[in-house]
Parts: C-alpha cells; structure tokens; sequence
C-alpha cells in the first residue's frame, strides 16, 4: 500500500518550492482532495500507486528536465480526473490544475505549463526540445517497461478498469492501442528512457499483443 503521508509530504514539498516565496493556503487540504481522487474506486491501475511510481520516474529523470518541480505538479494531475468510460479525462484534468493551482498560490505562468504538461498525456508525443513533456511522458509510460510479472499485473489492471467492454471488443481496442505504440520510433525521449526502458518496453508489448491475437 502507498503511504499515503509520504505522498502528502511530497506534494507539500513541491508546491511551497513552486510559489517560491509567495505565501499561499495551506498545501495539505490540496494533497487530500486530489488523494481521494486517485483512490476513486473504478481505478485499478490509476491509483495512487500509480501516482507514486511515476513520481519516482520523474525524480530519476528529474536531470533532464527543465523544471522538475513543475513535472511533479502534472503528475499529480495527469490523472485526477479518471473515468474509464470517457475520452476527455485529461482535458478535465487540466482544467482541474488550471482551477486549483492559482488558488493554492501557483504563479499563472507556471499554472499554463502544468496544465500543458496534462493535455500532453493525450498523445505523450512531446515536441523535439520539450525536456519538461519528455520526463512527464517517458515516466508515465515507464510501466511498460516493467519486468514481465509486474507488466503482467499492470495489463490485468487495465482490463478491470474496462470490464464493462466485452472481451472481443476489448482485446480488438488494446490490440490497437499496443500496435500504435509499437509503430512509433521511439517510446521514449530521454536518454535514461531509451537506454533503460525501451528494449524491455517493446518486449512487454509485443508479448501481450501475440497473446491478445493468438
């Protein structure tokens, strides 16, 4: 189970390190709404688990990006808002950050570039140079390269998350969803990513995808 005052501590951490030294509302009551959000009970695999690994992810690429701290903000609202039976859960997530950020004392400037880093995880197709939607995208998809017993609990989450689908329907959508990943040239942008996580990554895909045709 993932502690949840450690993550409390961390989210305290990095926004009283983003308003710098502007003052601003208590951090805890921000930390807590969105905690009950990541343990929603449709999540399977979005949940605060989740959250804490791809925070992990981030602090090992933290070198590469161009404020970390603003990276660590979006993976808290990356997936705030999860419904598994809808298409705009990063759109509402950033609207999300875009209506809490300044009223927990987030300066506006770096309130958009939170809010951006969100509505990337759409594609998590960072432009060439975007170092801050590299980190975010290469951490949030870092389970793919996961060993192949945790990659395997991951693929079992995801398909509780979206037991109302039946299964034809839901191994022909995953199917498509592993190829396009497949098909792209690189998984990963960061030097860490495409060293440490790639070969393993396209492995795990290729695998689930040969058992969800065979």
């Amino acid at each position: 189970m993932t502690d949840a005052q450690t993550l409390r501590t961390r989210w305290q951490d990095t926004l009283v390190a983003v308003r710098g030294q502007a003052s601003g509302p208590d951090p805890l009551p921000y930390a807590d709404n969105l905690l009950d959000r990541w343990a929603e009970p449709q999540r399977r695999y979005h949940t605060t688990a989740h959250l804490a690994q791809v925070l992990d992810r981030v602090d090992t690429l933290a070198g590469h990006a161009a404020d970390p701290d603003l990276v660590r903000l979006a993976v808290w609202f990356h997936d705030a808002v999860y419904r598994p039976d809808r298409s705009e859960n990063e759109e509402r997530s950033a609207a999300l950050a875009e209506r809490a950020l300044p009223e927990a004392g987030v300066p506006d400037a770096a309130t958009a570039e939170v809010a951006r880093l969100v509505r990337l995880t759409v594609t998590h197709d960072p432009a060439e140079g975007d170092t801050n939607g590299e980190v975010l995208c290469d951490a949030d998809l870092a389970i793919l390269a996961s060993a192949p017993k945790e990659y395997a609990a991951y693929a079992a989450q995801v398909r509780q998350e979206y037991g109302f689908v039946p299964d034809d329907a839901f191994r022909e959508g995953r199917a498509a969803v592993l190829r396009q990943l497949l098909g792209l040239p690189c998984l990963f942008r960061t030097l860490h990513g495409a060293a440490e996580w790639e070969p393993r990554a396209r492995q795990n895909l290729t695998t689930e995808l040969e058992l969800l045709t065979r």
